[in-house]
């Protein structure tokens, strides 16, 4: 035997399947849950078998523990409620995986089961080991998003941490989100973006976690020292966020929201539109919500006299002045809706912010 025809005889005896996923099998046909269920256990899989007939409950109800679903569309009911169950899990359980198995050129069913979330397909009867070992790859996608999803949520919860270290900001990233999510659907930024300055409203501030409190808590003037340890923290958040991938779109918000338009901001002192978008639209958001809240040192200034003083920072050359005349027409028609409902704008009492 030649070495390359020794690399594929090890290669073949390799078992690529794991042990330790367990799948559940719905069909109202008891002999579909016995083929398929027998196929997964000859490799190594555990499986749950459920038949929608006897088991009413919606299927979300019983997945704890459940790495993938196969769902049978058997006939036209059946097929009615697999996709039904399908959208309900993908939106409650959106990490499981869903195989539908489907008749030879159910072309209809197919596309609805792509609509509602499914993740792969197969007709009836299904190849065994091309089944199992897509099933195997499902499953490492879904452990792999719950790790990634266990980190973002890790962030998320340093963040809330960080904020409630400084009692006097009540729920300003919860504001930020909310304002975030507006004005950029009035820009008619794409669903990332948006998705991006969300997160955002959360994240930037994570790196003060890094940030003694004899300084973020400091009830006077910092000394130019002290300002520099302060300057850290876009750095220190930048660092913490970097691993994740799915933290990419929030980098450049954490990283440069404290950057000027002619160039005298922080960490970067980048100039003009070299300034990222989303650092730009977040910079106004978080600024206009500082001004418009309550502290301890100051009130809240109306939003009128709140967009005055950004336009006065834009003529000083720190902001964009188009982007700062957006923003304006946008709060503006804030107040005028605000009005209509005769729902109040400024400080804690505010639903919009």
């Amino acid at each position: 035997m030649n070495s390359h025809s020794k690399e594929l005889a090890d290669a073949a005896s390799i078992n690529v399947f794991p042990s330790d996923g367990t799948i559940l099998v719905s069909s109202t046909a008891d002999y579909v849950r016995v083929a398929i269920s027998s196929i997964f256990a000859a490799h190594g899989y555990q499986v749950v078998q459920h038949d929608p007939d006897k088991d009413p409950r919606p299927l979300t109800d019983t997945l704890t523990g459940i790495d993938l679903c196969v769902l049978d569309l058997e006939d036209p009911q059946s097929s009615v409620h697999a996709i039904s169950e399908c959208q309900r899990i993908k939106t409650e359980k959106r990490w499981i995986p869903v195989v539908l198995l489907l008749s030879p050129h159910n072309r209809e069913y197919r596309l609805k089961g792509y609509a509602a979330g499914a993740d792969d397909w197969f007709t009836r009867p299904p190849d065994g080991k091309e089944l199992s070992i897509r099933a195997l790859s499902l499953i490492r996608q879904k452990r792999l998003n719950e790790e990634l999803d266990n980190a973002g949520s890790a962030l998320f919860a340093i963040a809330g941490v960080v904020e409630a270290r400084d009692p006097n900001t009540g729920n300003h990233c919860a504001r930020l989100a909310l304002l975030a999510e507006e004005f950029g659907n009035y820009l008619m930024l794409d669903r990332d973006q948006i998705k991006n300055l969300r997160w955002g409203s959360y994240l930037h501030d994570l790196g003060k976690v890094g940030i003694s409190d004899s300084i973020l808590l400091k009830p006077g003037k910092l000394t130019p020292e002290e300002f520099e340890a302060m300057k850290a923290h876009v750095l220190i958040g930048e660092s913490i966020c970097m691993p994740l991938q799915t933290m990419r779109g929030v980098l450049p918000i954490i990283r440069n929201h404290h950057e000027r338009w002619d160039g005298t901001g922080y960490p970067d002192k980048l100039m003009g539109n070299a300034i990222p978008l989303l650092a730009q639209i977040f910079q106004l958001i978080d600024i206009y919500d500082a001004l418009t809240s309550e502290r301890p040192y100051k009130s809240a200034f109306p939003p009128e006299q709140a967009i005055a003083m950004m336009r006065e920072e834009a003529d000083r050359g720190w902001r964009s002045p188009e982007l700062i005349d957006k923003f304006s027409d946008f709060i503006e028609e804030k107040i005028c809706q605000s009005t209509a409902n005769d729902t109040p704008m400024t400080g804690k009492k505010s639903r919009s912010l």
